[in-house]
């Protein structure tokens, strides 16, 4: 058995859409029946866009099962010859059996075409609107520019049922005119049922002058059907290609009026773990994002997700369903300082048998090595976050930060991140040791180091942050003397 994948090109005049129906001939159908002739089995494609009626397609995407052993690369020349001519495979590859065509994150790209002219020129009447009003290409733009983004589009959806979340995100939207045609290009993470016909013939009464562009952010506010324009008819909407997620972004963000997050996934792939941090949420649309966002994580491979309201405190609540995830408190994050040169730390660092400990800044050469130790060391402890080569370059070439590797006898034996937040203050991003050096009185010397450094750089105070899930680290903490200043945020956690 091996699973194929094919990107499919296709007129859709004369065909009721993409999946099979019993009042006419689809796409699907007629694939189905090409293939299963040529592969001597039946054969059912599954479509990653089930376009409409009279929509057509450059790169719509399929996949299919099979026993036969024609080579995957080689289906679509064959497949083609008992195609009609209105469908073409354009190209064809074997995929992994679990590979399925709606369950991948990917960018999709459509076309709405307009020609805008008096008279309709009947060689392009299938493909393109006709529109005879003068349409102000320029004013399209301005009301093009309030539809990207992430936002809840109910008012551009003709809905199907009331149950369907209705936020999605456009990454791009142009409105170009090349002689009488005007084409309206739109780029996004999936959309709803019959969105860009209708943000076409929102755009074109815009272009008429029936509203102006920023009646468009008045409409997308509403969340009403009623208030966008016309839904523009299929003919002259083309799905262009979708390009599928090679790997996972490390960060998701989202932000309009009502809310702004983050949705962390640097460690879904290692740890399976992902952290959402909701910087604001209006409160109406609180419990959909935390369900939404948390279900994106989850297909994305999460089998734990961590997340913290900033906003407002409390406000998600343990035992409660958000839609099929249960959240529960999982730790509070404390600040804690401590004066530097206090005599705890100092103390630590002055016994007879401390290690004498030196801390070396970490060379461009060893920033890979650097990473690998950062990693390992922090692979168990609670909201920690993996560390990547890109980000620590970065933040190696900022004055503020300063990046060592703790030494003992020439050995590597931990690391310690720290930055100047403010003139008075030196933070305590991270310190991490290894194993073998561990329960040695390490980390007091370090912190002793850190403290007499602190002195002679005219620094009063030592901050840091730490979870008070993490017991040693808290343990020790408060062992030389740190103190909680308040607690910073709380996290809570549910388990797939």
């Amino acid at each position: 058995m091996k699973r194929v994948k094919l990107v499919v090109a296709y007129d859709g005049t004369d065909y009721c859409g993409w999946q099979i129906q019993s009042n006419g001939i689809t796409i699907e159908e007629v694939l189905n029946k090409a293939l299963s002739d040529l592969l001597k089995e039946p054969v059912a494609v599954i479509g990653a866009s089930r376009t409409d009626s009279g929509v057509h397609a450059e790169g719509n995407v399929a996949v299919f099962d099979t026993e036969n052993r024609m080579p995957a690369d080689k289906i679509c020349f064959a497949v083609n010859q008992r195609l009609p001519d209105d469908i073409r495979v354009l190209h064809s590859e074997e995929v992994p059996l679990d590979w399925h065509p709606r369950r991948q994150n990917c960018v999709k790209t459509y076309e709405y075409r307009i020609l805008n002219r008096k008279i309709d020129m009947p060689t392009l009447r299938r493909y393109t609107h006709f529109c005879y009003f003068p349409l102000n290409v320029e004013e399209m733009k301005k009301a093009a520019a309030y539809l990207v983004g992430e936002h809840d589009f109910k008012s551009f959806c003709t809905v199907r049922t009331q149950a369907e979340e209705t936020v999605r995100t456009i990454y791009s939207l142009s409105v170009e005119q090349t002689g009488d045609i005007i084409t309206i290009r739109v780029s996004g993470s999936g959309f709803l049922y019959n969105m860009v016909r209708i943000i076409a013939g929102t755009l074109m009464k815009v272009g008429m002058g029936v509203y102006p562009p920023e009646q468009v952010e008045e409409i997308i506010d509403a969340r009403d059907r009623q208030k966008a324009g016309p839904k523009a008819v299929a003919k002259g909407l083309t799905l262009i290609r979708l390009d599928y997620e090679k790997e996972l972004r490390p960060v998701i963000s989202g932000e309009n009026k009502e809310w702004k997050y983050r949705l962390l996934q640097e460690e879904i792939s290692v740890k399976g773990k992902a952290y959402l941090v909701i910087e604001r949420c209006v409160a109406d649309d609180f419990d959909r994002l935390l369900t939404r966002v948390t279900h994106q994580a989850v297909r994305n491979g999460a089998a734990r997700v961590f997340v913290c309201d900033k906003e407002m405190d409390g406000r998600i609540e343990s035992g409660k369903d958000y839609g099929y995830y249960r959240f529960e408190h999982a730790h509070d994050m404390w600040r804690m300082s401590i004066k530097a040169g206090d005599p705890g730390i100092k103390a630590s660092g002055e016994k007879p048998d401390a290690l004498k400990v030196c801390l070396e800044t970490v060379r461009e050469d060893e920033v890979s090595f650097f990473c690998q130790l950062y990693n390992e060391i922090f692979f168990e402890v609670p909201n920690s976050a993996s560390m990547t080569t890109k980000e620590l370059i970065d933040r190696m070439q900022k004055r503020e930060e300063s990046i060592f590797f703790v030494r003992v006898d020439g050995m590597t034996a931990g690391f310690i991140m720290l930055i100047r937040q403010e003139h008075s203050v030196l933070e305590i991003d991270s310190i991490g040791i290894d194993k073998p050096f561990r329960k040695r009185g390490l980390a007091e010397a370090v912190f002793a180091k850190v403290s007499h450094m602190a002195e002679e750089m005219e620094i009063e105070r030592l901050r840091l942050l730490v979870s008070d899930a993490n017991e040693p680290a808290l343990h020790l903490y408060q062992k030389l003397g740190f103190e909680k200043e308040k607690r910073v945020s709380s996290w809570y956690e549910t388990r797939i």
